[in-house]
């Protein structure tokens, strides 16, 4: 066995029974379904809490259109005068108090309306509110000008636009939401597996650095080889607790569903009723958008560029952990890395959500620091063969122009102690 095979084994076992790797392994599925749970449970407290609104309508107009809802129980103060109605409110802490003042026209009157409340009312509920009385001022404009609202209602043409591609294959709307989760779910699960592994290989060379093992260790290898061995070593312990994770968080979700009755339809929704309702299609039409979208080439991209993207970046952590003697002095350096994966995010909620094929978007899909988050983010959308070529023949290169860089800081690093780098003092050790 070589000394890289034996550096890789040795750091996959450490990583495997270290305490923390093995509780985190089996815990996070579970606090991850908690929260869930909780989340769920929380939205259904919420959901459950009627709003009590007063109301004083000076005009007498709104009586019959605020009526009470699922979330909302209307009270009639209008018999009160308002600074009556507002005590009234305050004293039976109510949710609000709605004043519809009385006016000499629909355009002043639509300009007074005001709500009284505590504290911020809920931008849905105000919205409702809004609605109905818009609504109810349009029609009484209708009236007063003349106009037949059954005429009205007749002629107003209700536009659907039907997506279709020119091979003919249809689309839903929802499918740029699907395109955009797919990309998002990716870009997101990468740059968050090379920040937590990354942190794992600075981590396990400060510690080696620190306890002076690596003393002895670098006596039999080269530093090239230590430091892929714990590249490597780390990235497949991580990716067996990936794996972990998804199959306890699998089962928990069926035990759960099971003892629980837990679904991921919403609760009180009838399927078939949805479906009389004259949304089958659609969802039909959603179902299909998924299986037209490019799986192999998600499956075949995501897979080069998160190997690609993680050696890129453990590569750099690496070279980190060697060249600092706590996890502190690492922080001056840890923040270029962090922002540059949050630009790479940010690019791709932003920039390629809006305009997939964008300047912006090819750019950053190109630049190799960017390039892994990027394009996992565009691939969904439909990406020429070419761009994606060449933006992996980009990572490549430039992931080998960085191990070969971290190589050397790595190289020298680990036997400096005592001292505090600067970026300057890195840069001199890249010339040796």
């Amino acid at each position: 066995m070589s000394n890289l095979q034996l550096i890789i084994k040795r750091e996959f076992i450490a990583r495997i029974r270290n305490k923390t790797f093995v509780i985190m392994t089996f815990l996070s599925p579970l606090i991850g379904i908690g929260m869930m749970g909780l989340v769920g449970w929380l939205a259904t407290m919420s959901n459950d809490d009627i709003k009590q609104i007063a109301f004083y309508d000076e005009t007498g107009l709104f009586i019959s259109d605020l009526y009470d809802t699922s979330e909302i129980d209307y009270i009639d103060y209008s018999s009160f005068n308002l600074e009556e109605a507002k005590d009234s409110v305050v004293s039976k802490k109510l949710y609000g108090l709605l004043y519809i003042p009385k006016k000499q026209s629909n355009r002043d009157l639509a300009a007074s309306i005001q709500f009284y409340a505590d504290e911020s009312p809920s931008l849905p509920i105000l919205n409702g509110i809004e609605r109905i009385i818009s609504n109810k001022l349009t029609k009484q404009n209708y009236k007063t000008k003349g106009l037949d609202l059954s005429t009205i209602e007749d002629s107003r043409a209700q536009v659907n636009i039907q997506i279709e591609n020119f091979s003919g294959e249809k689309t839903s709307k929802m499918s740029n939401y699907i395109k955009m989760g797919f990309g998002a779910a990716m870009g997101y699960f990468l740059m968050m597996f090379i920040i937590i592994y990354g942190n794992m290989v600075m981590r396990s060379v400060i510690e080696e650095k620190t306890n002076r093992i690596i003393e002895i260790i670098i006596s039999s290898v080269k530093p090239m080889q230590l430091m892929m061995g714990k590249i490597l070593g780390t990235s497949f312990a991580g990716i067996l607790q990936f794996f972990i994770w998804l199959f306890l968080g699998g089962v928990l979700l069926v035990i759960t569903n099971s003892v629980f009755g837990i679904s991921p339809q919403p609760v009180g929704v009838d399927t078939s009723m949805v479906l009389q309702e004259g949304n089958q299609q659609e969802i039909q039409l959603i179902l299909q958008d998924i299986s037209k979208l490019p799986l192999l080439m998600i499956v075949f991209s995501f897979f080069i560029y998160f190997i690609g993207g993680y050696f890129l970046y453990s590569s750099i952590y690496a070279a980190i952990g060697a060249a600092v003697d706590s996890e502190t002095d690492s922080q001056q350096f840890m923040m270029p890395i962090i922002l540059i994966l949050m630009l790479g995010v940010y690019v791709g909620f932003f920039a390629v959500i809006e305009n997939p094929h964008g300047t912006v978007s090819t750019v950053f899909s190109m630049i190799p620091l960017t390039s892994p988050i990027v394009m996992l983010m565009r691939i969904p959308f439909g990406v020429p063969w070419w761009q994606i070529s060449i933006s992996i023949i980009l990572l490549v290169i430039n992931i080998i122009f960085m191990v070969w860089l971290a190589g050397k800081i790595y190289r020298i690093g680990i036997l400096m102690y005592g001292k505090k780098p600067s970026y300057k003092e890195l840069f001199k050790w890249l010339k040796y």
